[in-house]
């Protein structure tokens, strides 16, 4: 740890330097901001022409900054509103009653350009959202699991057999889920091999969230292709309970609001006896999925600009299934084709938190979280566990110099653990390492006019277990183009560790690395939002595995230990992404109709892992659609709603030596989801029947094959189930409204 306590000391360097910049002020300049009405301009930017000193209109208009600067100066006050102003000034010693007058103007809210590229936000924001959370909930196909309607945006791939996010041409390890800017280093439930299994974090916790497909802010690293952000909520609107049945279990819910302080509590038992009881499933349940959990919260607002949160979160969840047995293990008797694989998981996660805003020219906050997951795994009557554990820290200071200028600093420290024990295939093994890194970053977002916007930052990165310093450089603009329209360009280097695995085995490789180049083109006027997108994504020192063995295409396949001669691990591997996307989204055509599409294409290969070529990976389907619609019937206070999802064929591993590596293609995949939902009251309990079914032509999906340890093909990888209905109720003492569906 010494060596990180010495990259701290490094880290906190500009935090001291940025706050020595406000204390050299030799005049202080005050005054207020009117409108042409005479009313206080509220949020106005005043400073000094050609200079980082200024201030923030209060909610009187009023103003009040110190400056070095002597002599002839120009003040000038600017807002999205209203036409900027000038005054003359000659600075001799302090300046008060300042009086500014601003015309209005008319603009619609995207007036001021917003940077754009890579990023899509959800929030409870509708004048700046793509999507609200609302919209996450309420999506068909979803079950109101966050990460399934983030694969309805472009850039993702659908998923039906592993977890995660798979990004512009990137696994679901480059992609990072951060709950209140720290790492959910477990965001999915733990399932069987080739289960896919919902993310943990329903989207009622959380006010807002963004998506990044790419060119992220310097604040996140370890992600080599994306980061979705969760901005959980602050104080409710009011005290409030819910609760809900359907086929999966049982939950309550509540809020108690005081004049400052929330508390807020849920609870949950799901047992999917009576949904796979009626289901035709494609994996034996004999240990049916069970288990439940909870979660805590605590809010405190010790001022108007100041909030406190913690977050408790904890699980329990057992099943059991029989799968296709992915080798030759020779304790199977007979032409055994399936194995049992029962797993127990726990997992805790803890999340505190605080920001604080300091007389409107600081932004403070900081945060710590620890998690812990452990997996209980008896394989074919092998045991075996799986832990790990993370703490993190973060500190970061924003400095608002005025309304066109910002500078942000911050610090992030992580020290975090994996261990396996078990026996397999004979042999017992104990296997763990540790890891510790440090992170320091600047970022700015500079204005200058109004249709002109950059965000220059840097991150610095160590790590411990591979022994490495990098610096990454990133940087954002964007260009207005008309009134409703803007152009952004993003570009960065990004940083990830080797996959845990390898660490595992013995292998220290250095991080990886890659480049992304984006271009974006975004139009909203009214109802309607338009987004194109093309980027360039440039893959280096991936790590591949270098033998004289035939490629294992097996997903449950054992590395070979560290030392194993004619086998090694290096930086060696590279690779690339290329694509083009689109998103369009009409509410304002057909009254109470809302619906929204996105596409993809995208060219990717590499040589990376046990590859024996460069080929495109098995998980990627260049083409991939999704058409999402909602309508709402007055009448009967009912909301429909139907997702359709496209994908081309996926390239899967032929052992035949006349196939080309990774050139055959799996059927192209098809999903119509549709959800139905209906509001009514009894008495103060606002109450949401729902039914959905979920692939309601029953397509046959096939997301790749399954092979041997001799990577012979034994069968197709099929999600757990084809197609689903699902129903349940939801009561509620808070109203529920059509614009909520």
């Amino acid at each position: 740890m010494a060596h990180i306590y010495s990259k701290m000391k490094m880290l906190l360097l500009p935090l001291l330097l940025l706050s020595a910049t406000n204390g050299m002020a030799q005049a202080i300049l005050s005054g207020k901001v009117l409108d042409e009405k005479a009313k206080p301009v509220r949020g106005a930017s005043v400073s000094l022409l050609n200079t980082i000193d200024g201030a923030t209109t209060d909610s009187l208009g009023n103003f009040r900054f110190s400056t070095d600067e002597k002599g002839a100066q120009t003040l000038v006050a600017t807002d999205i509103a209203h036409k900027e102003v000038g005054m003359p000034l000659n600075i001799t010693g302090d300046i008060s009653d300042i009086n500014l007058v601003m015309n209005n103007i008319k603009l619609n809210t995207l007036e001021q350009v917003t940077i754009t590229a890579g990023s899509m936000e959800a929030s409870n924001d509708k004048d700046k959202t793509v999507l609200s959370t609302l919209d996450i909930i309420t999506t068909a196909g979803t079950q109101a699991d966050v990460i399934k309607a983030i694969q309805t945006l472009p850039g993702t791939q659908q998923q039906g057999t592993q977890n995660g996010l798979f990004v512009r041409g990137g696994d679901a390890s480059e992609a990072n889920v951060v709950v209140d800017e720290m790492i959910a280093q477990n965001a999915f439930y733990s399932s069987a091999p080739g289960v896919v299994s919902r993310s943990r974090f329903g989207p009622w916790q959380f006010k807002g969230v963004a998506f990044s497909s790419g060119g992220y802010s310097a604040r996140y690293g370890q992600a080599l292709s994306s980061v979705l952000e969760l901005n959980s909520t602050d104080l409710p609107d009011k005290s409030t309970i819910n609760t809900g049945l359907n086929m999966a279990g049982v939950y309550v819910s509540g809020d108690k609001l005081w004049k400052n302080t929330s508390v807020s509590g849920s609870a949950y038992y799901n047992n999917l006896t009576p949904f796979y009881g009626i289901a035709n499933t494609n994996v034996d349940y004999y240990t049916v999925p069970q288990g439940g959990g909870g979660s805590a919260r605590f809010n405190w607002k010790p001022n108007k600009d100041g909030i406190l949160k913690v977050m408790v979160n904890g699980s329990q969840f057992k099943s059991g299934v029989t799968i296709p047995t992915p080798t030759n293990d020779p304790t199977l008797v007979g032409n055994q084709q399936n194995v049992k694989f029962v797993i127990t998981n726990q997992n805790y996660y803890s999340n505190i938190s605080y920001r604080q805003m300091l007389k409107k020219k600081w932004g403070l906050y900081t945060a710590a979280s620890f998690s812990y997951n452990k997996d209980d795994i008896n394989f074919n009557g092998n045991p075996m566990e799986n832990d790990d554990n993370r703490a993190q820290f973060r500190f970061e200071a924003k400095r608002y110099f005025n309304a066109r200028f910002n500078l942000l600093v911050g610090t992030e420290l992580q020290s975090f653990s994996y261990a396996n024990k078990g026996t397999a295939y004979g042999y017992n093994y104990n296997n763990s390492f540790n890891e510790q890194q440090a992170a320091g970053y600047l970022e700015a977002d500079w204005t200058p006019v109004y249709w002109l916007a950059f965000k220059p930052g840097v991150r610095y990165e160590y790590s411990a277990i591979a022994n490495q310093d990098n610096i990454s450089p990133r940087l954002s603009l964007a260009i207005k183009a008309g009134q409703n329209g803007q152009f952004s360009l993003a570009s960065g280097m990004f940083y990830q560790n080797a996959d845990p695995n390898y660490y595992l085995s013995g292998y220290r490789p250095k991080m990886q690395q890659s480049i992304h180049y984006i271009a974006n083109y975004q139009f909203i006027k009214g109802e309607r939002t338009l987004r194109l997108e093309a980027y360039y994504k440039d893959y280096n020192q991936l790590i591949r595995e270098k033998s004289n063995q035939a490629f294992n295409p097996n997903s449950f396949r054992v590395l070979y230990p560290v030392n194993t001669p004619g086998y090694s691990v290096d930086n060696s591997g590279f690779g690339y992404a290329k694509g083009i996307e689109l998103f369009w989204r009409d509410k304002k055509s057909i009254k109470n109709f809302d619906y929204w599409l996105s596409y993809s294409y995208i060219d990717t290969r590499r040589l990376y892992k046990n590859f024996t070529a460069e080929a495109t990976p098995d998980f990627i389907a260049d083409h991939n659609l999704s058409v999402i619609s909602k309508y709402f019937i007055d009448k009967i206070q009912t909301n429909v709603s139907a997702t359709y999802s496209y994908a081309s064929g996926r390239p899967f591993y032929n052992p035949d030596p006349a196939i080309d590596f990774l050139s055959e293609r799996t059927k192209d995949f098809h999903n119509l989801s549709i959800t139905v939902s209906w509001l009514h009251s009894f008495g103060k309990w606002f109450t949401v029947f729902y039914a959905g079914v979920d692939n309601a032509t029953n397509s046959k999906n096939v997301f790749g094959k399954r092979y041997d340890m001799n990577g012979q093909i034994i069968g197709d990888m099929a999600p757990a189930i084809y197609r689903s209905v699902f129903v349940g109720v939801n009561f509620s003492l808070s109203e529920f409204s059509k614009d909520e569906l």
